[in-house]
């Protein structure tokens, strides 16, 4: 049976696609580099997890490495704690050195990369030291995620958590173990997260367009992370043979 140099179909909301990804490049790597990209909201978190439990990659998060430097109060923490308390964002090249410095120290052969590189610089820097196989990009309408966050409500002194769909309070607007009033956050406000999806999309569009060019781009589509989880399970069986 003849082996296919690439994977594409039509767009399909509800099942998921894979698109512009030539595997024909992508074959016999001794080590395997991917970036999973998605929105805020888009289940980014909950694929990774399942990425690193089903196929043994070792997850590499800029966020969490940012705060792991911070709480050991290493050299590079206190140069992002200058940043991150006086509410400035974290410059590229500080987050890009953290990042080079991790892959470089490395062993294991599947790496997947989550919130890095965020713009097109970042991606050149680290094309010229680490190549990157593969991009998983999660492709979930911004109105989907807007109507699931603005659905989340909390309880403001225990943090404990409430969706009006899947996780409904007993009662509305009241918290089930003390009945106090929930509350919803600004940022989970429709407006803000919409605002927060624009802002994701003008960075993130042309980091894709770099990444496409090169043919390294498997976009998958739907609503609902466990409908677009079979086909990244399945694209991911056959790069990981």
């Amino acid at each position: 049976v003849a082996t296919p140099t690439s994977v594409s179909s039509g767009i399909n909301a509800e099942y998921g696609y894979f698109k512009r990804i030539n595997l024909s490049t992508m074959r016999a790597v001794s080590v395997l580099r991917a970036i999973i990209m998605g929105p805020p909201g888009s289940g980014k978190g909950t694929v990774s997890s399942r990425i690193v439990d089903n196929f043994f990659f070792h997850h590499i998060s800029s966020g969490d490495l940012l705060r792991h430097h911070i709480r050991n109060d290493t050299p590079l923490g206190q140069q992002v704690k200058e940043y991150t308390t006086n509410g400035l964002l974290v410059p590229d090249e500080l987050v890009t050195k953290l990042m080079l410095s991790e892959l470089s120290a490395l062993t294991h052969n599947r790496q997947l990369l989550d919130g890095f590189p965020r713009t097109v610089n970042q991606a050149q820097t680290l094309d010229r030291e680490h190549n990157i196989d593969i991009i998983i990009n999660l492709d979930v309408p911004f109105e989907t995620i807007t109507e699931r966050i603005s659905k989340r409500w909390i309880h403001a002194s225990s943090g404990r958590t409430y969706n009006l769909d899947f996780n409904p309070p007993k009662s509305p607007g009241k918290d089930d173990e003390t009945g106090e009033d929930l509350i919803q956050r600004d940022d989970d406000k429709p407006e803000a997260v919409m605002q927060r999806l624009e802002t994701y999309s003008e960075m993130t569009s042309p980091l894709l367009d770099y990444y496409g060019q090169q043919d390294k781009v498997a976009s998958f589509a739907g609503t609902e992370t466990n409908v677009i989880w079979p086909h990244i399970e399945e694209f991911l069986l056959s790069r990981t043979k």
